[in-house]
């Protein structure tokens, strides 16, 4: 197994919710753009979608680092075969989530970890039912807490939990934006030591 510290690692992404997941594992990283297109293809489905767009964001800067491991992770949100996506406006959100409304979305987390010609690539889904909450509610929410930048509109890990009756997956972190139970895994096969002795006390 290699020194942990000898290795650099790379999150390949601009949001801020995966950085600070990332964070938690207080291990040493970068942050770079990855700079990729993320229009979906004509027949291409949710999963397939969120497993490309993990990938091509580790391939983009792996590219250009291949001295580094990578992590690429993608968030697409299933309604019944549809893509939910981040809705950018209020008037977008208050659609979405009056659509969602007492039904059950499937998030799908792909992450990628890559490093050359060495690569993983999974998908960690989460299924979430939304309760039946009225229009003046869902309007409250929205004024409250602002989650434009967040597939689906709703942040579990603030107040968005409130409009939420049952989340089930096997890593809590998945829907915030990347599966840590996953990528600690992967993480400590490509030689990283987490918990490290530098990070506890």
């Amino acid at each position: 197994m290699s020194n942990s510290q000898n290795l650099r690692l790379i999150l390949a992404s601009t949001s801020q919710y995966r950085r600070e997941l990332l964070e938690r594992l207080r291990i040493p990283f970068e942050v770079i753009s990855p700079k990729v297109d993320e229009t979906p293809r004509t027949g291409e489905s949710t999963l397939d979608l969120a497993l490309r767009l993990a990938h091509a964001k580790a391939a983009a800067v792996s590219k250009q680092h291949p001295d580094a491991w990578v992590i690429g992770s993608d968030q697409v949100a299933d309604l019944c075969g549809a893509a939910i996506g981040k809705p950018g406006n209020f008037e977008r959100a208050f659609a979405q989530l009056q659509l969602m409304r007492g039904a059950t979305v499937t998030f799908h987390t792909a992450l990628c970890l890559m490093k050359g010609d060495t690569q993983t690539t999974l998908n960690v889904p989460t299924e979430v039912t939304f309760r039946k909450l009225s229009d003046e509610v869902l309007e409250s929410y929205l004024l409250a807490e602002e989650p434009y930048d967040c597939a689906g509109s709703a942040k579990s890990e603030g107040l968005g939990i409130s409009l939420l009756e049952a989340i089930q997956s096997d890593d809590p972190t998945a829907l915030i934006g990347l599966p840590l139970i996953a990528l600690t895994g992967l993480l400590r096969d490509a030689g990283f030591a987490i918990p490290s002795k530098t990070n506890t006390k």
